[in-house]
């Protein structure tokens, strides 16, 4: 068997492993390591490659930035801007039909911008929003979907874990990544409300509407969320006037966040040492997937199966435009069985080879950044398809009185207006860039 065969096999083989529950970073390990012992035939070379890519990986200034945006993400939740945040929305948005889960939607929105986790943000705010959701008489199918779906919007709106891993992936600027993900996700929102507002009118009995609420009490709701904007500011304001790195950034944000939650009493030393033990057990799943994608990427790299692919597929002649569609449908269908992060990590390497030499009109680094925000909303679309679409598990099990079918029932709605959002996206790539352009 050569080489190539060997990198071509190891797909099947990772997908049956991923079928029998082994987690994905283990998963990704055992067939980088097998695979580049059938090449080398030496474990010797292995094991030094896995000495030094560990304590590469973990070791990694640049990767420092997730557990620092995980943690800020947790005393976010302890500071009540959650509850802040959705109470603000709903106060204007709650009177509207189907306002009481718009509010959520811009909740999740407001939540992502000082989180950089899907799963965290689908999380915390269906403990905030769910209760309210039900009280209001909505519908199991469209609570538990708003919620799965808004959740998604944790890794659109910046700051995002998935592309900071994109952009150490391609060697491309944070900032600007963060940048040119801002209408994308401000979009993104809004179709969901969109999506929101066309279901209550087909299924005018699935949602309720709560009383108007005086103008005072709003605007005192919204003077109560100045926490979450005074954190985004200073976090990706600073990045972008350069006062920040990154990494800074983060580590500056966790702080704040840390010192708002201590004054308003959520941060006591049960909770600081609770928050600081989750984003640990975080950061080890999102690394062990990390060091298991190098490892695995570096078999690849020794199997030619990248290069070879590229060449294929530049021989063909195949329409750029043809070859793009095939890559984000392929994103869509490994978003089913597989989470964004090992999507991202698992074929990046292999596509973004392939897709950089192609003429679209842009330059390349106006490609990159516009190839990782359209790869970012077909992965966020795997985390609300079935059957592994990890949002839908998170909230679901918050809502036990909820059949799993209902929920996939309810989130059909919001993928619509994701896979429409791709489209518009990929065929206008000023929308995504114009802002990029427009600072830098």
């Amino acid at each position: 068997m050569s080489n190539l065969e060997i990198g071509i096999w190891s797909f099947p083989v990772l997908l049956l492993l991923i079928f029998l529950r082994i987690p994905i970073g283990l998963a990704m390990l055992a067939v980088g390591v097998l695979g580049s012992y059938m090449i080398n035939g030496s474990f010797l070379m292995i094991f030094g490659q896995l000495k030094n890519q560990t304590y590469g990986t973990f070791s990694s200034y640049s990767l420092s930035i997730v557990p620092l945006f995980l943690l800020m993400g947790q005393f976010a939740r302890l500071g009540g801007m959650s509850t802040a945040l959705f109470k603000a929305a709903e106060t204007w948005l709650g009177h509207r039909r189907g306002g009481v889960a718009m509010a959520a939607v811009g909740a999740c929105a407001g939540f992502g911008s000082i989180c950089g986790s899907s799963l965290a943000t689908a999380a915390t705010m269906g403990q905030v929003a769910l209760p309210e959701l039900k009280r209001y008489g909505f519908s199991g199918p469209l609570a538990t979907g708003t919620l799965a779906a808004g959740g998604t919007l944790g890794i659109l709106i910046p700051p995002s874990v998935v592309l900071v891993i994109y952009a150490i992936l391609t060697e491309q600027n944070i900032a600007k990544l963060f940048v040119a993900a801002v209408v994308p996700g401000i979009l993104a929102a809004l179709g969901y409300m969109l999506a929101i507002s066309i279901y209550v009118r087909i299924r005018p009995n699935s949602a309720g509407t709560r009383e108007r609420v005086p103008y005072a009490e709003r605007f005192r709701a919204l003077l109560a969320v100045w926490p979450v904007l005074a954190v985004f500011l200073l976090v990706v304001g600073g990045i972008y006037m350069g006062i920040f790195t990154p990494t800074e950034a983060a580590a500056v944000g966790a702080a704040g966040t840390g010192l708002i939650a201590l004054v308003n009493g959520g941060l006591t030393w049960s909770t600081l040492k609770s928050s600081i033990l989750d984003t640990a057990n975080s950061t080890g799943m999102i690394f062990l997937i990390i060091l298991g994608a190098a490892i695995y990427n570096g078999f690849l790299a020794l199997s030619q199966l990248p290069q070879e692919a590229a060449l294929y597929v530049t021989e063909q002649g195949l329409s750029p435009w043809l070859i793009l569609s095939i890559i984000l449908l392929l994103y869509l269908i490994f978003g089913c069985v597989m989470d964004s992060l090992s999507m991202i990590l698992l074929t990046v390497p292999i596509f973004f080879p392939i897709v950089i030499g192609l003429d679209f009109g842009l330059s390349p680094e106006e490609f990159a950044l516009w190839f990782g925000i359209l790869v970012l909303i077909v992965v966020e679309v795997g985390l609300i398809t079935p059957p592994v679409g990890m949002n839908l598990f998170v909230i679901n099990s918050m809502a036990p009185d909820v059949p799993l079918s209902q929920t996939y029932r309810g989130v059909f709605p919001f993928v619509a207006t994701d896979l429409l959002r791709v489209v518009i996206l990929a065929l206008f790539p000023f929308i995504t860039l114009g802002l990029v352009r427009w600072l830098y």
